[in-house]
C-alpha cells in the first residue's frame, strides 16, 4: 500500500496534447482532463503565474 496522500504536490508534469480541437491535459497517477482550446490557454497561463508565485515563496525562504 502507497504512503502517498491526494494532498501531496506531484512533481513531476503533466503532459498536454490536442486532439479534435480539445486539449488533453494528463497528469501524474491517472489524472486527466479535457478543456477546450479557451480554457486550456487560460490555464495554462495561471498555472505560470502560480508557479511564479510559488517558487518566489520557496526561493526567499
Amino acid at each position: 500500500m502507497s504512503s502517498y496522500s491526494p494532498t501531496d504536490p506531484f512533481a513531476d508534469p503533466g503532459i498536454a496534447t490536442a486532439e479534435d480541437g480539445h486539449v488533453i491535459l494528463e497528469g501524474p497517477g491517472g489524472i486527466a482532463i479535457t478543456m477546450t482550446a479557451e480554457a486550456a490557454i487560460a490555464t495554462g497561463q495561471s498555472l505560470i503565474e502560480a508557479g511564479e508565485q510559488a517558487r518566489k515563496v520557496i526561493e526567499s525562504d
